[in-house]
């Protein structure tokens, strides 16, 4: 069965077609290039049929305006002029033989664009002649036809705005003179081989004094004016319709204004430079009105780099016009350079946008509220039906009025743009300001003093704020469009028809009762517009009602129709009220409405004009997508035809083009009310090129303006992406920055962040530039992608640059960055972070378990770290040895990245890099916890494997070493005597210890422990920050887990089999799958398997082993390889205290010969080991079970005791004897200081030792019942470091 029509029509209409894109763009390019009721699309063939006697007068105005259509396509061609003697190449002295081939070519080439000039000169004679001779038409002394029109005049002006642009272009443009001297030079050479070239010589000739003679154009059309007759009445007419016009404000659009203020001075001149009556003109009009017209205008735009100037004008052509020198006071008009500087500031004021923004934006906002209130009054009025006529009219007539009023702001507001620009090009820039990128550079182009260097950051922001006003608010009218027609239709019908069958039949009755030939022009205006089928829509009740009135109220009532006038009825209005008012003598003094001898009232004279005035503004209402289109048209501000010649090249830089420069101060700016209009520059890309295409239809320009627009869209992009990531990234980093940090500094307001909203940009995903549509979230997003890997990259290279104290930065810029990604991903729909990061770390293979970070981690602890880096037991630091470096590592300098690559904004990097700084000088606690979680699980267990691997390769590389020492020592080394007091154990000591030749060795060995101990000690800290974690983590899961404390402290679970989060997650999956409503239960059965799984791994993480217990184990074990060798087994299985083979002999040696040097040589001092030598041999004898031995026969120990029973004999003496002796220990504080801060050292290293891996039962009892040595117990050493990790007992 087939759907009704309305019901899939209502059907459709349900659906929405929109999305959430904001509206950040003006209108689309313009494809089409149809003519529009302004531009006469029938060209007035139906004025015949009204049978006004309009017919000659009508076919001069067509005439006029074809003459002004290809005037036009002449200025376009002049302005659009570029010199094609710049690109002829030049021949070497080799080809000199072939001069006369290039000239033949150059000529061909230089013949099709002479060929143009020379239409452009035979037109402008023909359209001067015929200008000429239409105004002679209406200057003779008797009236033969009617006319002229309103429309006429204006035909005629803008055919002598025409004549007048290509006149000053044709002065202006340099690049012309020159192409005809080359051509002219060519031709001499290859015309020689030619016959009859006379005629070509005198069209060249003719050509030649065309182009050579400045306004040559104007003379020409003077000459052809004054031929026959004079034509002084029409130029008067015409300055006093200009006059007029501009004084009443009667131009709807800039266009017609501007071309008003053109012709003006012309029209002054020309009807001033007549041999009679040449002050005729000032009884007509006052100087003093042409003197401020030209005075409030000094500067008119005439194309988008080139002015005019009147003053400058009137003085120019003075020298041309004999007569209108004497024109004293229209010649002292100042020039825009000439300007005094009192007045120059008033005239900054009035052309400056900056100083009109108040204003302009308090228009905006209203017109915006009051247009908005508007449709939606058309939106009820459409929805609802049997509504009030009266009601219906009044929201329509409403709408009218504001569509009048958007188009006259529109017009006021981009005529403002252009004047601005024409006055910024009068007043070019005098000294541009110089940054650091431009020191070298002496000289710069003329079009960067007139748009570069002479705008302020102010006037961009106004500029710009205005841009996006017109741009809106005709977005805004267009998209109505629909909506609104059929009520300016009818509001047009209704003022018609009221005007002419009400108020004209109300004159009809009164004032022009008794005059006939008036009469018969009001009826002539009702037969020609007076719609009287009207009557026909009503109602059948209203048409018996009617029957009650009188006959003289049923002429006067009417009900508008959506059917508009035809520009053909609108001009045979405005010459039929012009008729009426004038009495067809146009020349009266006073004007048009002045006219006070017309004899009408002034309350009707009052009706006529606005009548009057309303039908100018009907065809532009009509033309509603033309006329917002032309008033929406900035393209202008991106040509510089003019400045492209007198600079000589070929295209400027892209930071000389206004669009881009105002893209380019939203982005240096950052201002958050202007970031949403970054693209609206855009769309003056969009204007030129379809102003190229259409009006100059030049694909040159088109093709440098695509250029143009892919080169800034590419770096809107790209810096686009940069604000955007620098902010979020400083967000992240004033987040993570340390609170009382700032609060504790004076300025801490610059580490907050100044919000910026980029919602509207994320969401554009239709961006049409040169009719292309640009997905720019697709475009960010994928920038986004790339910034990120490179950041990461960046962070990685300088960790890579430095040394290992550099984690915690890593680690902190790595964090920055994670929340930046999270920020953004809220938007975009970005990579992730974990990927991205495994990506740049080399670590995507899931049986990989190295990364750049971890690689990078153990090159430093291998060949910087644990050579170069000093233990302090105390602090629990590692610091970099003042010694120079022992086998340091070779490192690249950090290149230098982009400033957001760090924290985003200079303050908030200065302020991490002030934090990171505290962390630079060592390596502790706070460097583990980076490390931790930078290398997390999987890496991690690679570098332990690593570091056991180094200290066994360490062991092993010792061996020799430690042999060597031990062949030095005395075979029997017995305990140190208490009869030479301390003295005597020193030369004790010295004679057994006589490893002067081998004092190499000793200091590998010493290097050798301290990589030892600072490899145990790195693991002791791992495991106190592994413990800490776990601690957390425990914490966290316990409760998910079922683990309570139990009353012996222990832990316990409160559930046998199962978990409570598995036990809720079996429960909701039961209940679910018990439900007929659940069509898929197999979701919840995954997840219910997945929850017992994810607790059984977290159990097992519970009973995690200890780091340092494993080191411990593991090198236990590396030692057993040597132990025969390091710890001799007493033949008898007693100690045998004389033994010299033993490795606590050795460290002992080793110790104190270390301590002595390092108190009796001050250099030594800067070769200080740390405590890590204290670490690795207290460990190496403690687990080889030497710790008692060393303890009593260490060297140093002895020494110790010998003091202690000496100083306490001598103090004992000195009591008994009651005399004072001498200081025997003068001379060895320093040694048995340092002696007994190592005999601490040791306590506590044997202490934690003993803590940490018990061997009370290995050492208890060094002989078996049998009298067999007890062998030490062996631990497995395994591939994996958490294997075989001692188990936590359960």
């Amino acid at each position: 069965m087939a759907i009704p029509v309305e019901e899939a029509i209502a059907a459709l209409s349900t659906f929405s077609l929109e999305d959430e894109q904001p509206d950040v763009q003006g209108l689309a390019v313009l494809l089409s290039s149809e003519r529009y009721a302004t531009n006469s699309p029938i060209e007035y063939s139906d004025v015949a049929a009204y049978r006004l006697s309009l017919g000659e007068d009508t076919k001069a105005i067509n005439q006029l305006n074809t003459l002004i259509q290809e005037g036009k396509e002449m200025a376009s061609l002049l302005y659009t002029y570029r010199s094609c003697v710049k690109a002829l190449p030049q021949l070497p002295d080799s080809m000199k033989h072939s001069q006369a081939d290039l000239y033949l070519e150059t000529y061909q080439v230089l013949d099709l664009e002479m060929s143009r000039l020379r239409e452009i000169q035979r037109w402008q004679a023909s359209a001067a002649s015929k200008l000429a001779a239409d105004m002679q038409r209406f200057s003779r002394p008797e009236r033969l036809v009617n006319g002229p029109t309103i429309t006429h005049f204006w035909s005629m002006l803008k055919l002598l705005d025409v004549l007048l642009q290509l006149d000053h272009l044709k002065n202006a443009k340099a690049s012309i003179p020159n192409d005809f001297s080359w051509y002219k030079r060519t031709f001499t050479q290859v015309s020689s081989q030619w016959q009859d070239t006379d005629t070509m010589r005198e069209e060249l000739d003719d050509l030649q004094i065309f182009l050579s003679t400045r306004w040559a154009i104007l003379l020409n059309l003077h000459a052809e004016m004054f031929r026959t007759n004079t034509v002084e009445d029409i130029l008067q007419v015409l300055i006093v319709f200009c006059v007029e016009s501009l004084e009443l404000d009667f131009a709807l659009l800039f266009p017609e204004r501007h071309t008003l203020l053109r012709v003006l001075p012309v029209l002054v001149v020309l009807a001033t430079s007549s041999e009679k009556e040449s002050e005729s003109l000032y009884k007509r009009v006052k100087i003093n009105r042409l003197l401020n017209i030209f005075k409030n205008d000094p500067v008119i735009p005439a194309f988008p780099d080139l002015h005019l100037s009147p003053a400058a004008i009137l003085k120019e052509l003075s020298s041309y016009f004999q007569n209108f020198s004497s024109q004293t006071r229209l010649l002292s008009l100042p020039a825009p350079h000439e300007i005094p500087p009192r007045e120059l500031q008033d005239y900054q004021r009035h052309y400056l946008i900056l100083n009109h923004m108040g204003t302009i934006r308090a228009e905006h906002d209203e017109f915006s509220v009051r247009f908005a209130s508007a449709m939606n009054q058309m939106i009820m009025l459409k929805s609802s039906d049997g509504v009030d006529n009266d009601w219906s009219r009044d929201i329509k007539g409403n709408m009218y009025d504001i569509v009048v009023e958007g188009f006259q702001l529109l017009s006021r507001w981009t005529g403002r743009i252009w004047e601005q620009c024409a006055w910024k090009f009068s007043r070019p820039c005098k000294e541009p300001p110089i940054s650091d990128s431009q020191q070298n550079i002496t000289t710069f182009f003329d079009y960067e003093k007139v748009v570069r260097w002479n705008y302020t950051a102010e006037e961009r922001r106004a500029l710009l704020e205005l841009i996006g006003y017109i741009k809106s608010i005709g977005l805004m009218m267009q998209h109505c469009d629909t909506l609104v027609s059929e009520a300016l239709w009818e509001t047009i019908h209704m003022e018609v028809q009221d005007f002419v069958q009400d108020k004209l039949d109300t004159m009809l009755r009164t004032t022009f009762r008794k005059k006939k030939d008036l009469s018969r022009i009001l009826s002539d205006m009702r037969t020609l517009s007076a719609d009287w089928m009207a009557n026909t829509s009503k109602a059948d009740q209203e048409q018996h009602s009617l029957h009650q009135e009188t006959e003289e109220m049923r002429q006067n009532t009417f009900y508008p129709r959506p059917v508009a006038p035809t520009a053909a009825q609108i001009h045979c209005l405005q010459f039929l009220i012009c008729e009426l008012v004038s009495g067809g003598n146009m020349r009266k003094p006073g004007g048009l409405f002045g006219n006070s001898g017309s004899g009408i009232p002034v309350e009707d004279l009052k009706q006529l004009e606005t009548f009057f005035y309303k039908l100018s503004f009907f065809l532009h209402i009509l033309d509603y997508t033309a006329t917002i289109g032309t008033l929406t048209d900035l393209g202008f501000l991106w040509f510089r035809e003019f400045y492209l010649e007198s600079s000589r090249v070929i295209q400027f830089p892209i930071e000389c083009s206004l669009p881009w420069m105002l893209v380019d101060h939203v982005i240096e700016s950052q201002d958050a009310g202007l970031l949403e209009s970054i693209l609206i520059p855009f769309d003056l890309y969009n204007d030129s090129a379809q102003h190229a295409l259409t009006c100059l239809k030049q694909r040159f320009l088109y093709d440098e303006i695509e250029a143009e627009v892919d080169l800034c869209f590419d770096l809107l992009a790209q810096k686009l992406n940069e604000i955007i990531f620098t902010y979020y990234k400083s967000c992240a980093a004033s987040t993570l920055l340390d609170s009382s940090f700032t609060y504790t500094c004076d300025d801490g307001e610059k580490y907050f962040v100044k919000p910026l909203r980029f919602d509207a940009i994320f969401k554009l995903r239709r961006v049409m530039v040169l009719g292309r549509t640009i997905d720019l979230r697709s475009l960010i997003t994928h920038r986004m992608n790339k910034i990120f890997r490179e950041n990461i990259d960046f962070l990685l290279e300088r960790f890579e640059n430095g040394d290992l104290c550099g984690v915690v930065e890593l680690q902190q810029l790595l964090d920055i960055l994670e929340l930046t990604h999270q920020s953004i991903s809220k938007f975009l729909e970005l990579d992730s972070y974990s990927l991205m990061l495994s990506e740049m770390q080399e670590n995507l293979s899931l049986v990989s378990y190295s990364s750049r970070i971890s690689s990078q981690i153990w090159s430093e602890m291998q060949t910087d770290f644990l050579p170069n880096f000093i233990l302090c037991n105390t602090t629990q630091r590692f610091v970099r040895s003042i010694k120079g470096t022992h086998h340091s590592s070779h490192r690249s300098s950090a290149s230098s990245g982009k400033p957001y690559f760090y924290c985003g904004s200079h303050d908030l990097s200065m302020a991490y890099q002030g934090l990171a700084g505290l962390y630079r000088d060592f390596f502790g606690v706070p460097h583990m916890f980076a490390v931790v979680k930078l290398l997390g699980s999987r890496s991690l267990p690679a570098i332990i494997r690593a570091l056991l691997d180094h200290i066994s390769s360490k062991i092993t590389g010792m061996v020799p070493k430690i042999t060597a020492l031990q062949e030095a020592l005395p075979k029997s080394i017995g305990l140190l005597s208490f009869d030479g007091g301390i003295a005597g154990c020193q030369k004790i000591i010295h004679e057994i210890l006589t490893w002067e030749a081998k004092s190499e060795v000793k200091t590998e060995v010493l290097h050798d422990l301290k990589e030892i101990g600072s490899a145990l000690y790195w693991m002791s800290i791992l495991d106190i920050v592994l413990r800490q974690i776990d601690t957390t983590q425990f914490m966290q899961s316990a409760p998910w887990l079922g683990l309570v404390p139990g009353n012996d402290g222990q832990v316990k679970h409160a559930y046998s089999d199962s978990t409570p989060f598995t036990i809720l997650l079996s429960a909701a999956t039961n209940a679910v799958t018990s439900s007929p409503a659940c069509p898929n239960p197999s979701t919840f059965l995954v997840m219910s398997k997945q929850a017992e799984a994810a607790s059984l791994l977290y159990k097992s993480n519970l009973n995690s082993g200890s780091v340092l217990e494993y080191a411990l184990a593991f090198t236990s074990a590396a030692l057993d390889r040597h132990y025969s060798k390091w710890s001799a087994t007493p033949k008898t299985g007693f100690i045998d205290i004389t033994t010299s083979k033993d490795f606590y002999r050795i460290f002992s040696g080793l110790q104190y010969s270390y301590l002595e040097e390092s108190i009796t040589n001050p250099s030594k001092k800067q070769e200080m080991l740390g405590d890590s030598v204290a670490w690795a041999g207290c460990t190496i004898m403690y687990l080889l079970g030497q710790q008692q031995h060393f303890e009593l026969f260490d060297f140093s120990y002895q020494f110790l005791n010998v003091a202690e029973v000496e100083s306490a004999t001598v103090s004992h003496y000195q009591s008994s004897e009651r005399t004072k002796s001498p200081n025997f220990l003068q001379g060895y504080e320093g040694i048995l200081e340092a002696m007994r801060k190592a005999r601490r050292l040791n306590n506590h290293v044997f202490s934690m030792l003993r803590a940490r891996c018990p061997l009370e039962d290995k050492v208890a009892c060094a002989i078996k019942p049998s009298g067999a040595p007890l062998h030490r117990m062996k631990f497995m050493n395994t591939v994996s470091a958490f294997e075989t990790l001692p188990q936590r007992a359960t």
